[in-house]
């Protein structure tokens, strides 16, 4: 008798999922046979090639993903990677286009470029390279103005504001000098927008004794570096987000930075380190840390 009911509700069953009576049975058999090592491991390369994109928030490509398993112990090729997440639908965010912000029209004073598309550099505090991007929030524009240290592509300073006036590169400025606190020589570049012109942001850079560089008129690759991490930002977190309002954006932008770009963030130039893990190798290997 209960042989016959269990069939019965087998059978209702199979009715309300629209699977066939043995198709269902092909199933169970499955589940209980034991898993092979080869699909147990299987299983836990997708597991943790999940656990890499959603922590990136699916920020990662297969390079990336690759370069985590990698670091876990893993040894698998990047083609099964990028496989195995075509198959999970798993991808990151396309790249957003190039926009030109940059206001030149002025008569303020221009520099040289001293930096000239030399962006490899062999020790922290060498060369800053700067700039200024936007973000629209529903409320209104949000301006990100951001200094990268090329050795490291860490960003030192950072600050953002309803407006993209002098005061906003200064505060980014002065965050990044307390921060560092660069010896003498340093080379500062941007491009030729009023804000890094006006007297009193070039004054502080004389005051600390840095070099000041500037790109040709128009020329984004001249500033390629930061104008590559604002793509980057956009592409891996603005693009994903509807603000709300410009402090929902700021919270988001200083954990992004802070939290996953300078301290988690695999950089292919640093061979796959985060700018912070990059920085903490180069201080081990300085003589003086040395026993």
């Amino acid at each position: 008798m209960q042989a016959h009911t269990d069939e019965h509700n087998i059978v209702k069953m199979c009715m309300v999922l629209e699977v066939s009576k043995s198709g269902y049975y092909k199933w169970l058999r499955a589940q209980n046979q034991p898993q092979s090592e080869k699909e147990i491991y299987r299983k836990e390369i997708e597991q943790k090639i999940c656990k890499s994109f959603y922590e990136s928030q699916g920020a990662y490509g297969s390079p990336r993903v690759h370069a985590d398993l990698v670091e876990w112990g893993y040894n698998v090729s990047q083609k099964t990677v990028a496989r195995i997440m075509q198959k999970l639908g798993l991808s990151a965010s396309p790249k957003g286009k190039y926009v030109v912000t940059t206001d030149s029209n002025h008569d303020q004073k221009i520099y040289p470029n001293l930096v000239k598309r030399q962006f490899n550099v062999n020790e922290p505090n060498r060369i800053w390279v700067t700039d200024i991007t936007y973000i629209w929030t529903i409320e209104g524009w949000v301006y990100l103005s951001t200094i990268m240290d090329l050795f490291s592509r860490k960003i030192v300073g950072w600050s953002m504001a309803a407006h993209m006036k002098k005061e906003l590169s200064i505060q980014t400025l002065n965050t990044a000098l307390i921060s560092r606190q660069p010896d003498e020589g340093l080379i500062h570049h941007s491009d030729r927008g009023s804000q890094y012109c006006s007297s009193d942001y070039t004054d502080i850079l004389k005051e600390n004794k840095m070099q000041i560089s500037m790109s040709k008129k128009g020329d984004p690759y001249d500033n390629a570096c930061i104008e590559s991490f604002h793509a980057t930002i956009k592409k891996e977190l603005i693009y994903r987000r509807k603000f709300a309002t410009r402090a929902e954006a700021v919270k988001a932008i200083n954990y992004y930075i802070s939290s996953f770009y300078n301290e988690k963030r695999k950089h292919s130039t640093l061979g796959y380190f985060s700018p912070n893990q990059f920085e903490r190798m180069h201080l081990q290997n300085e003589p003086e840390y040395i026993s």
